[in-house]
């Protein structure tokens, strides 16, 4: 049986006391401490320290939602690795499709971050993804590939343990995104695993992450080459962040 991660992306929502009861009932369910999956929640850096501190003790991994690539400077606005280390996040999430479309990021910039969290123990979560026409044009592995060249550019074999990927389709993510069949997803990763492997001598983990709910989590995560779920809104409400936990494990553990 597979261990998988699971775990969501808060965004900008979320204030203080919500950020706080949602940790506090996570510590308080039985899968705080479970081995049969590994919970990650992704606050916004006003609460990376309020929730870590209240997950601290549990096998719940925290993290934040981005970084800069240099340890300190005159980067106004920017949060630092050893910033995002001092709160309490061990797991940082880098290159979502939202701060390549919206913030100019490049492949460039999430090389340099991720060197960088690998740098100072930090574990990459990078985020990878077709956009709709690259999708219909049929480019969606070579656009992936491309991407995960460039995030491992500079990790290399140092890679292993210290960066997972997740393949989030653009056209699937947010309100009205479409979730990728199973099938379609899983031959992605397939191939995002010969090509890790390729490049840092071991297959990484891939997790998948589009529209993510709980209708459709455990065919999701039952597929061969999928590592686990990176989850948007259904996993906002600690109750569903907490079922889909549940309905996971549940189908993984009952595969023969």
């Amino acid at each position: 049986m597979k261990t998988p991660w699971i775990g969501t992306s808060w965004k900008m929502n979320k204030t203080r006391s919500e950020a706080r009861a949602f940790a506090e009932a996570l510590k308080a369910s039985p899968f705080a401490k479970t081995d049969r999956a590994q919970p990650f929640v992704i606050p916004p850096f006003p609460y990376i320290t309020d929730v870590a501190d209240i997950l601290s003790g549990t096998r719940v991994k925290v993290g934040a939602q981005n970084m800069h690539w240099a340890d300190n400077g005159a980067w106004t606005g920017e949060v630092s690795p050893l910033m995002v280390k001092d709160c309490g996040a061990t797991l940082v999430e880098l290159g979502h499709s939202e701060r390549r479309t919206h913030f100019g990021e490049t492949d460039e910039a999430v090389a340099k971050k991720v060197a960088a969290a690998v740098k100072h123990g930090l574990i990459a979560l990078v985020c990878i993804g077709d956009t709709r026409s690259e999708y219909e044009a049929g480019a969606t592995a070579d656009v992936l590939a491309k991407q995960t060249r460039y995030a491992l550019r500079d990790v290399g074999k140092h890679a292993p343990g210290k960066v997972i990927l997740a393949y989030e389709p653009v056209w699937s993510i947010g309100e009205g995104g479409i979730p990728a069949d199973p099938d379609f997803a899983n031959a992605q990763h397939a191939k995002l695993k010969r090509l890790t492997a390729e490049i840092v001598g071991q297959p990484l983990p891939i997790l998948y992450g589009g529209s993510v709910n709980p209708q459709n989590c455990c065919d999701l995560a039952a597929m061969s080459d999928i590592d686990g779920l990176f989850i948007g809104r259904s996993a906002w409400d600690p109750a569903g962040y907490l079922g889909i936990i549940d309905a996971v494990t549940k189908r993984l553990g009952d595969k023969p």
